[in-house]
């Protein structure tokens, strides 16, 4: 009996250290995925201001374009 006692308290040493390993790099995996997810969301944040610059450009140049079509300059007939 006491020898199973101490075999199975091994085991248990054996279990709680592996733990504790996965539990650590559970941790690290945790971090690199919080790190990776912020550079992905700062990428799209940059990848929008550039889209909307460009698509606010472009409303600009037919704004511009449609508003000289609507004014051309008085011609007297």
């Amino acid at each position: 009996m006491e020898r199973l006692n101490s075999k199975l308290y091994l085991q248990n040493c054996y279990i709680m250290k592996e733990n504790e390993r996965l539990r650590k790099k559970a941790q690290l995996l945790n971090q690199e995925n919080q790190a990776l997810l912020s550079e992905l969301k700062q990428k799209l944040s940059r990848g929008n201001q550039k889209a909307n610059a460009s698509n606010t450009n472009a409303i600009l140049d037919l704004s511009l374009s449609s508003s000289a079509t609507q004014n051309p300059s008085s011609s007297t007939n």
